[in-house]
């Protein structure tokens, strides 16, 4: 029997989740909400400069992602089709305990209740497409991506899904200047998407993380 997904604060008081069998985060606890704007809205999605942006997340999780992204999107008034892969939703009691709805509670709601595997208009301009599946199932040419969220859980925690079999397939279903970011740092998976075509930096990270990636193609 599995143990219960456990619910903690983090140091900037927002939520993470705690996978006791797993020992994984699905946000760091020196500050979830800090870290996903450090990572992923500030290292990628505003380094693109569309009218229209198209993110490919890897791992929908708690959905916080999603909510800074449509929040930032809504800021600088552009369009947004975002498509989110999750092989295990999480449970409406679970979503309902988060403490994110408090930066906009309507617009989270909204996230969490859109129909998987169909796209979902959040607003008449802003998309949302949640598919339920594996990563390495997913047909990555079924679309094309500006900016991509690699936010899958640590390569020693389920290593299937940082192969350069699946950086190469993420790579190819890129726009040119299209941009991905991750929280993983380590050598191996730098290489990987090296090998997939990708130019790598490694940048600094949020608190608590010495360094991030960002990967481009060029």
């Amino acid at each position: 029997m599995q143990s219960p997904i456990v619910i903690q604060k983090t140091s900037d008081g927002s939520h993470t989740l705690y996978l006791p069998d797993m020992d994984e985060h699905y946000h760091s606890v020196n500050g979830a909400v800090q870290e996903s704007l450090h990572v992923y809205i500030n290292t990628a999605f505003n380094k693109c400069k569309k009218d229209e942006i198209r993110v490919l997340e890897m791992g929908f999780g708690t959905g916080l992602n999603a909510l800074l992204t449509f929040m930032e999107a809504a800021k600088r008034n552009i369009k947004l089709h975002y498509t989110t892969l999750e092989k295990y939703p999480l449970t409406k009691e679970i979503i309902s305990s988060l403490n994110y709805s408090d930066s906009d509670k309507e617009l989270f709601e909204k996230i969490h209740t859109a129909e998987w595997n169909t796209p979902v208009n959040i607003t008449e301009d802003r998309i949302i497409h949640k598919v339920h599946t594996d990563f390495n199932d997913y047909d990555y040419s079924l679309g094309t991506y500006d900016v991509v969220y690699y936010d899958a859980f640590a390569p020693d925690k389920q290593s299937e899904v940082w192969s350069e079999d699946l950086f190469n397939k993420i790579f190819l279903s890129m726009n040119t200047d299209g941009v991905l970011s991750t929280y993983c740092a380590k050598g191996e998976i730098r290489r990987r998407m090296q090998s997939a075509g990708f130019v790598v930096s490694r940048l600094p990270g949020p608190p608590g993380k010495r360094e991030i990636l960002m990967a481009q193609k060029n």
